[in-house]
């Protein structure tokens, strides 16, 4: 394989097709179902979906199948069927629905607004992750424009990502015959410690997540007249908080919230602190005078991968600042993520956050938390030497330096459903989500020169793993 030759092919489907394509698809606010409870009336994900389906009908893949499939009252899924040589196949996984807009972004940007500033494409879900049909099916055309051989490849895009992939297993069940037994799954829904060699995620945390709401009145009351009498809705909901969360440190409290990190995860947390240094922390838009919540690059990285964290992304309850007057308020609501340790049960950390802050709630409030989000995390399975070397070999060819390995903090149920489908299937999971991308967050952004690298990277390893295919021993 010319890998010069495979780099330019990748190189010139980006600049001609991928760009213009990922420009048109920010601008569409296909919103998660989460986020959007009448996505189905909007058409937005349609809409969407029909751009994406248009491109790869449109592409010259020999016995190519392209089916979208909606099951009833579920968000669609596109379907990819690319023959191959062998028996073996090739699962590549992305998806196309979108987090919402987020405050913040720079005057001249915006979630629904392509901006094509350099090397980077701003806006809403190109990074995340509306290029992976795109990167897949131009990693498979570049292989055969070399005409080097490879095996079956299955292309899933689904459209609930962001919601917890809560759809995602009945399409899996509906799809199994015709999947197949995967011996190789590549996604690219994860992210990179920087920008200058491929980064293979090695495992992904948990969600635990819901809402928590404090109702101390039946209306507002003036704050003059009922201080000192009613407690402050939003002080018990502080010190609910304070019950799961030490407020100094940001330790969760619970034990049952933690689990032993494997050696191996350490270690590989440690090189990798290593290789970034103080860009392990430098690469978010700190304010002046702000630090991490560690000192050593090796224990943030951990913190990030393999710890539990609390957020609160969103309140109600709470009037505008222009609009706040004198009222003790009737409820204060919060909304919580906590992310959580990759082999933890989401289940029973939901249920152990639950019982904390609901049980006994100061002076008789009413308190409740709706378990709105529990999605369990994925823990990579030992790497066999074949795609190790593959992997390696990829990012020295398309990168320059060799690849690094670290866990990441985000959530990508599809892993674990497919983990636990397949249990003796390698996984390949990375991504171009790196410094300052900002996923979720305003000013997201795409990388372009590391979509065409890890692009040819991808076609690389599925080349390889037709090579190596059925090679039991791991590294």
């Amino acid at each position: 394989m010319n890998s010069d030759k495979l780099y330019d092919f990748v190189s010139e489907v980006w600049d001609r097709q991928i760009v213009p394509e990922l420009t048109e698809y920010i601008k569409i606010p296909n919103k998660s179902p989460m986020f959007d409870r009448d996505w189905a009336e909007r058409g937005y994900m349609k809409e969407a979906l029909d751009l994406i389906e248009r491109w790869v009908r449109e592409q010259p893949v020999t016995g190519m199948q392209v089916e979208r499939i909606n099951l009833p009252g579920r968000t669609p899924l596109l379907f990819i069927d690319i023959p191959g040589k062998g028996d073996d196949v090739v699962l590549l996984y992305g998806h196309m629905d979108k987090q919402p807009e987020m405050i913040g972004w720079a005057t001249d940007l915006g979630p629904w607004k392509p901006v094509l500033a350099g090397d980077k494409l701003y806006g809403r879900g190109g990074a995340d992750d509306g290029y992976a049909t795109y990167a897949s099916l131009t990693a498979i055309m570049a292989l055969k424009e070399r005409g080097v051989d490879h095996s079956r490849c299955v292309v899933l895009i689904e459209g609930c990502e962001e919601s917890g992939s809560y759809d995602l297993p009945f399409y899996i069940n509906h799809l199994a015959d015709r999947i197949g037994k995967p011996s190789l799954v590549v996604c690219l829904d994860s992210g990179c410690g920087n920008y200058d060699q491929l980064w293979l995620t090695t495992s992904l945390r948990g969600i635990a997540g819901g809402t928590l709401r404090v109702r101390v009145l039946e209306e507002g009351v003036h704050s003059g007249d009922a201080s000192g009498i009613v407690p402050s809705s939003f002080r018990i909901l502080r010190a609910l908080l304070d019950r799961i969360e030490d407020p100094h440190t940001g330790r969760l409290r619970s034990d049952l919230m933690y689990v032993d990190i494997p050696a191996e995860r350490i270690a590989q947390a440690k090189e990798a602190a290593s290789v970034l240094g103080p860009h392990a922390f430098d690469r978010f838009p700190w304010m002046p005078g702000m630090r991490p919540m560690a000192d050593d690059p090796t224990e943030l990285v951990l913190n990030r991968t393999w710890r539990p964290t609390l957020s609160v992304t969103g309140a109600e309850g709470l009037p505008a600042l222009q609009d706040a007057g004198n009222v003790l308020r009737p409820q204060t609501a919060v909304k919580l993520s906590v992310r959580i340790p990759p082999t933890l049960d989401p289940v029973r950390a939901s249920s152990a956050l639950k019982e904390m802050l609901e049980k006994d709630p100061p002076y008789g409030a009413k308190v409740e938390f709706e378990v709105e989000k529990s999605s369990t995390g994925w823990a990579a399975p030992s790497l066999k030497h074949w795609l190790a070397d593959s992997i390696d070999t990829a990012s020295k060819t398309y990168f320059g330096p060799k690849s690094a390995a670290m866990g990441e903090g985000g959530t990508i149920p599809f892993m674990g459903m497919l983990q636990e489908r397949f249990p003796d299937a390698q996984f390949m999971v990375t991504g171009l989500l790196g410094p300052k991308s900002n996923a979720h967050g305003p000013n997201e952004f795409l990388h372009i020169p590391t979509g065409k690298k890890l692009t040819a990277a991808v076609a690389k390893v599925v080349a390889d793993h037709y090579v190596n295919r059925g090679t039991p021993v791991a590294a």
